[in-house]
């Protein structure tokens, strides 16, 4: 404290000591720190988003020669049980709902709602970026006209993005892949994928 010509004290005010000017100066990031730092970041977002789509895409394409597999099951299943051989139609394999309300050759309970098409309603159902369609004689088998083959095909909704790899399954249940994803369509009579090159069946 110091006095004036009066004798009056004056509080004296602290000094800044030079260490602590020093650190205010250089607090906070310069722009080139901060451009180092957005540069790592988007390097690392180079290499991790590539390999999570290819990790998304493989996951659907195990997904989709899953669900072929239960789809056979199901079929298998409703041709020993309704004496019409293979069913017609997805829906035919799906659960009771409002156009079904009992089980039966029209509503075999054998599919859950999404891969039967049932709900939500679609002629080709969709699961996990694939899209299967499938093919039989006749959409509505009877005793008398059974249907005796039949094929689903999966392709991907949106190709080299939601999958590359193509599948089909027919009456004889076993689901063939075609890595190249050029096949993408059967008849009723069955897959009639010519086995070689790039399609094989899946073990």
């Amino acid at each position: 404290m110091r006095t004036d010509n009066a004798g009056v004290g004056i509080p004296m005010l602290p000094r800044l000591s030079r260490k602590a000017s020093s650190m205010k100066k250089t607090s906070g990031f310069s722009l080139i720190e901060l451009l180092v730092v957005i540069g790592i970041i988007l390097t690392i977002a180079a290499i991790a988003v590539p390999r999570f789509l290819r990790t998304k895409l493989s996951a659907n394409e195990v997904s989709a020669a899953n669900s072929l597999r239960v789809m056979a099951s199901a079929n298998a299943n409703y041709h020993s049980r309704f004496n019409r051989g293979y069913a017609g139609t997805l829906a035919q394999l799906g659960p009771s709902n409002g156009s079904c309300p009992s089980v039966g050759s029209d509503c075999a309970d054998l599919l859950d709602t999404l891969l039967s098409g049932i709900s939500p309603a679609a002629a080709t159902p969709i699961k996990s970026g694939y899209r299967f369609t499938y093919y039989a004689p006749s959409a509505m088998p009877s005793p008398a006209s059974p249907n005796n083959t039949y094929a689903v095909v999966s392709t991907p909704v949106i190709p080299n993005n939601t999958g590359v790899r193509t599948f089909c399954v027919d009456q004889h249940s076993v689901v063939l892949r075609d890595t190249s994803g050029a096949l993408t369509t059967a008849t009723a009579a069955g897959c009639n994928w010519a086995i070689g090159g790039t399609v094989a069946p899946i073990e």
